[in-house]
């Protein structure tokens, strides 16, 4: 029953993430976007506590349910052992295995310095709810490098669970790691009842955790992800979950040892891994050329290098958000207007930047800071929106078609949504000569609009420059 129970919540999660990441309306956040917020490292970026608290009491009291439920690359990563544990003569194929704590604990360590210090590049690679982001946003937007690095992720993955089951969950993830020192002091576990118990082993083979053994009749709860696998197939009923609060690993371990001994470990280890992780609070793809009507190519827009990045609104500054985002790219996923993309520069390697060649960023839409979860950008409503400074724009008079090709144009002016751009005459001197934009930096918020539509290729003739910290009004 509860290996069922399981089964059912973990498929809700991952069907409701995966539809979240290839929504192609836009819509279904409204619905959905808890799962992606329940996500626990996007949860202690943005400080929300109650999805820390939750989920360290689940933890603390059930195991690690979060990495069998919750986590859609834990889920992932049991479909692919189930399917690989479908073939012929492969059904009970794991064997008991020792913790590798020096790949699992120097991982977690430079993982959470990581955070602590600002590298999300790293942070982004095995962060596990941002990994499955990227892989399955790569089926929606192929974007290079993106989909690269999603390739080798699902691959390396999929080999790992396919072969071993969770050695990627108790090996590499950090979060699987940092809960583990919560799990081993949990009041609720599988516990081995050495009267019945006929050391057949099945649950051992079927444990693609690989954390019990039977030998020893000892669990390792550091590992195990509470799927309960174990139990539904123990045909001697040896195998229980049930209250073992204080007790140790080993079931015929005398009450006193196991007490001093694995409870006070645990213990230990829940207080240092949850202070630490709390504490530490693209190439583009090949486009098609565009086409005016028949036959003559329209040049793409080139976009400008900028004197500061532009992040989107609600995000507090250009650093403020890039130490936040884990690059999960479900903003990228669900911007309607093609205005985010995965950065290819290495100090933010595959963190969203915007860019205004495709699409600019409609004073009306708000979708990016309603979904994300880590809390680089925190939700606004339209209403608030305008009231945001991201950056100024700039006009560069020499690539002005006015200027350049001696017409008169004012596309700038004329969908600008602030009325920060105005038409002022060529030549100061001359009020007949043609209008050329200026722009009144008190009325820019940033939004692009401007030099997404400036027909000028392949620069726009006015480009914006990101706030390194935003203004609001």
């Amino acid at each position: 029953m509860l290996r069922k129970i399981r089964i059912i919540l973990a498929a809700v999660f991952f069907i409701a993430i995966t539809v979240l990441f290839l929504d192609p309306a836009g819509v279904v956040y409204k619905w959905l976007g808890w799962t992606a917020k329940a996500q626990f490292l996007p949860a202690i970026l943005s400080l929300n506590l109650v999805v820390i608290i939750l989920t360290v009491i689940v933890t603390l009291v059930l195991g690690r349910v979060y990495c069998s439920v919750i986590c859609p690359l834990g889920v992932f990563q049991d479909i692919v052992s189930n399917i690989s544990g479908r073939r012929k003569g492969k059904k009970n194929r794991f064997t008991s295995s020792k913790e590798i704590k020096w790949l699992r604990y120097s991982v977690w360590v430079l993982f959470y310095a990581a955070v602590i210090f600002g590298v999300q590049a790293f942070v982004a690679l095995i962060e596990p709810y941002s990994a499955f982001g990227r892989i399955v946003t790569s089926i929606k937007h192929p974007m290079m490098p993106t989909v690269i690095i999603a390739a080798v992720t699902l691959i390396v993955i999929a080999i790992l669970a396919w072969k071993n089951g969770r050695t990627w969950c108790n090996t590499i993830c950090p979060v699987g790691t940092l809960l583990s020192f919560i799990s081993r002091c949990a009041m609720f576990r599988p516990v081995i009842d050495t009267e019945k118990c006929k050391n057949c082993k099945v649950c051992e083979k079927r444990c693609k955790a690989s954390c019990i053994d039977i030998a020893a009749h000892n669990v390792d709860y550091s590992r195990c992800v509470a799927c309960f696998d174990c139990i539904d197939n123990c045909k001697f009923d040896a195998l229980h979950y049930r209250f073992a609060w204080g007790k140790g690993s080993k079931a015929e371990a005398p009450a006193k040892a196991a007490e001093g001994e694995g409870s006070d470990a645990g213990r230990r280890a829940f207080m240092t891994g949850t202070a630490l992780a709390i504490g530490a609070a693209a190439l583009k793809a090949q486009e098609v050329p565009k086409r005016d009507g028949g036959f003559a190519e329209i040049l793409p827009k080139v976009s400008h290098d900028r004197t500061e990045l532009l992040t989107p609104f609600g995000s507090k500054s250009v650093k403020d958000f890039y130490n936040r985002c884990t690059a999960c790219q479900l903003c990228v996923s669900q911007c309607p207007n093609n205005v985010l993309k995965p950065s290819t520069d290495l100090m933010h390697f595959m963190q969203p930047y915007m860019t205004y060649t495709d699409g600019y960023c409609r004073p009306e839409c708000t979708i990016c800071s309603q979904v994300c979860p880590a809390g680089a950008i925190e939700p606004i409503t339209k209403e608030e929106k305008t009231s945001f400074h991201i950056g100024v724009a700039t006009v560069e008079r020499d690539l002005c078609i006015v200027q350049r090709d001696g017409v008169s144009c004012g596309n700038c002016a004329r969908h600008c949504p602030t009325g920060a751009i105005l038409m002022v005459p060529q030549h100061a001197d001359d009020p007949d000569s043609l209008l050329i934009p200026a722009v009144d930096e008190a009325k820019c918020i940033g939004c692009g609009a401007c030099e997404n539509l400036c027909p000028s290729r392949p620069l726009s003739a006015i480009h914006v420059n990101g706030l390194p910290v935003h203004i609001q009004d």
